[in-house]
């Protein structure tokens, strides 16, 4: 009996494993894409401040996706406001982040 229930973990753990295998080969796909784009954008934020529609046009990405990626780093401190330019503001690298990435190099 107890040989039974263990064949049937391992079965069932075996089964799980090649479910999940497609799930995390799909997120970790998602997550390169994500870390080359937010690369891509502080890349460019070294350049100079720029407003959203700049940042787009430049690392070449829609401007909705481009709003998004500038939302999250904003949220987390790697980039700030610095002057409002027309209808949009511009943005730089936070000095904490100018900071990290010349420990970086």
């Amino acid at each position: 009996m107890i040989n039974k229930d263990k064949e049937a973990k391992k079965t069932a753990m075996k089964e799980l494993r090649g479910l999940r295998k497609s799930l995390i080969a799909s997120a970790s796909s998602t997550m390169k894409i994500q870390k080359k784009d937010i690369a891509a954008i502080k890349a460019f934020l070294k350049g100079g401040a720029a407003t959203i529609p700049e940042i787009a046009a430049g690392i070449d990405m829609p401007t909705d996706k481009a709003l998004w990626y500038m939302a999250t780093l904003k949220k987390y401190g790697q980039i700030v406001e610095v002057q409002k330019e027309g209808a949009f503001f511009k943005y730089t690298l936070s000095e904490q982040e100018k900071n990290y990435e010349k420990a970086e190099a």
